[in-house]
C-alpha cells in the first residue's frame, strides 16, 4: 500500500462564531500539513460548536462563500480536510449535520449524519451519509458521532470496501469509556484503522472528553490525546506499518 498520513484534529470551538472557528481551522490545517498529514478530520459541527439551538440560523449551503478560505487552504496545502457544519441542501430544506470534505484538488463532497442522537430531531433532520473517500488502495468511510453507535454503520462501510473508518464526534466525559471501547472494538472486529476526532472543550452544554484517538486494525492505540485542549492525533503508514504521534497546539 502507498504511504498515508492522517490526523484527528481536536479543537475547542467558540459557540456560533464561525469566522473565529474558521481561522482556528486554518491554523490546524497548516500545522497538520507541516507534519505531512494528507487527510485531516475535525469534530462534529466543528465550525459552529455543537449548538443545536443556533443551527437553524447558522446553516449554509456546502458551496457557500463563507467556506472559501478553507477550500483555498486545502488546495494550497494539498491537504484534504473534513470539517463539521450545519448545512441545508436547499433553501427550505431541513438542517443536516454535515461533514464537508474539502479536497486537496479543490473538490467538495458532502457527508450527512445518518443517525441522530436522541433530542437532535428538534433541530436537525437525518441525512443520507456519503461515499467513501478513495485514496490509492485505501477506502476511507466517514461517520459523524451517533452514526458509529449503530453497528450496522461500520459494517456497511466494510461491505463497501472501506479499510479506514474516520469519525468526527462530540463525546462527553460520561460517555467516553463506552464510546471509545465501541470504536476500538470495530477496529478489531472489522480490521479497520479507526480515527476519532473529538471536541477538546465544552460545547452545547456538554463537558467534552477530548482524548481524540486512532486505533490500529488489531485494536492497538496508535495515538491518543491525553485529555482536553487542542491537539493533533496523527497516524502515518509506511511499508505497511502504522505509527502514531500527538502534537499539542
Amino acid at each position: 500500500m502507498t504511504a498515508l498520513t492522517l490526523a484527528a484534529a481536536q479543537t475547542v470551538s467558540i459557540a456560533g462564531d464561525v469566522d473565529a472557528n474558521i481561522a482556528r481551522h486554518l491554523v490546524f490545517m497548516q500545522a497538520a500539513a507541516a507534519r505531512g498529514v494528507q487527510l485531516l478530520v475535525f469534530p462534529e459541527l466543528s465550525l459552529t460548536g455543537y449548538e443545536p439551538a443556533l443551527a437553524g440560523d447558522l446553516a449554509i449551503a456546502p458551496e457557500a462563500p463563507l467556506l472559501a478560505p478553507l477550500r483555498e487552504m486545502a488546495r494550497e496545502l494539498r491537504l484534504t480536510a473534513v470539517v463539521g457544519m450545519p448545512i441545508r441542501l436547499a433553501p427550505e430544506a431541513g438542517v443536516l449535520i454535515g461533514a464537508l470534505v474539502l479536497g486537496a484538488d479543490g473538490s467538495l463532497a458532502v457527508y450527512t449524519k445518518q443517525h441522530l442522537h436522541t433530542g437532535e430531531e428538534i433541530a436537525f433532520v437525518a441525512g443520507q451519509g456519503g461515499a467513501a473517500l478513495e485514496w490509492g488502495d485505501d477506502r476511507i468511510a466517514l461517520a459523524v458521532c451517533a452514526d458509529f453507535s449503530h453497528a450496522s454503520h461500520p459494517h456497511q462501510a466494510v461491505l463497501a470496501g472501506a479499510n479506514i473508518y474516520a469519525a468526527g464526534v462530540l463525546i462527553s466525559e460520561s460517555g467516553y469509556a463506552t464510546d471509545s471501547a465501541l470504536l476500538q472494538g470495530y477496529a478489531v472486529e472489522h480490521r479497520l484503522l479507526v480515527l476519532m476526532a473529538n471536541h477538546g472543550g465544552p460545547s452545547g452544554g456538554w463537558i467534552c472528553a477530548g482524548r481524540s484517538a486512532i486505533w490500529a486494525t488489531d485494536g492497538r492505540l496508535l495515538a491518543a490525546v491525553p485529555g482536553g485542549g487542542e491537539a493533533l492525533a496523527i497516524a502515518c503508514r509506511d511499508d505497511e506499518r502504522w505509527v502514531g504521534q500527538v502534537v499539542v497546539l
